[in-house]
């Protein structure tokens, strides 16, 4: 792949990302808890870890944050959604090299991480461990969540493949 087209598909993806995030922040989508929601920009970061290079993606996701952040949050979910996109990405692309991970299970595990580093922000910032008992909550919310949006990242993947997108 060339560089002019590493660089259009990264673009591509942030701008898909921005969309869908901008898509999330419209739904009601509310399970009475806070901090849970579905993760649907996450389905770019997902979907491009499988035919991009991670630096790439790991660009898009920076990108994916900070911009999300100024146009649809605040200064707060920059920095919680920082913390759990970047461990969530590692362990998506640790997981990834191993083998023997689905696209789904990959994203499960990134789910989970995701919710767990954004605790682990959310501890440091009220200098309290108090916050680490809605631990279970959030990586069961996390892992449901990653579930889904890895089953949807494996049909697009397929559909992708079949358009010989590489």
């Amino acid at each position: 792949m060339t560089n002019t087209k590493k660089t259009a598909y990264c673009a591509m993806l942030t701008a898909l990302s921005l969309i869908f995030g901008y898509i999330e922040a419209l739904l009601p989508f509310s399970v009475g808890i806070p901090g849970i929601k579905l993760g649907l920009a996450n389905l770019v970061v997902v979907i491009g870890l499988y035919f991009m290079p991670a630096g790439c993606v790991f660009t898009v996701l920076i990108l994916k944050v900070t911009l999300s952040s100024f146009l649809f949050g605040n200064l707060s979910m920059l920095i919680y959604s920082m913390a759990g996109g970047i461990l969530s990405f590692f362990v998506m692309l640790a997981l990834k090299k191993a083998k023997g991970f689905s696209m789904p299970g990959v994203s499960m595990a990134g789910g989970a991480a995701h919710n767990m580093g954004q605790l682990a922000v959310a501890s440091l910032a009220v200098e309290s461990t108090a916050v680490l008992y809605y631990l279970p909550v959030l990586i069961a919310a996390g892992a449901v969540t990653g579930a889904v949006i890895g089953a949807v990242a494996y049909r697009v993947r397929r559909l992708l493949w079949k358009m010989d997108i590489d």
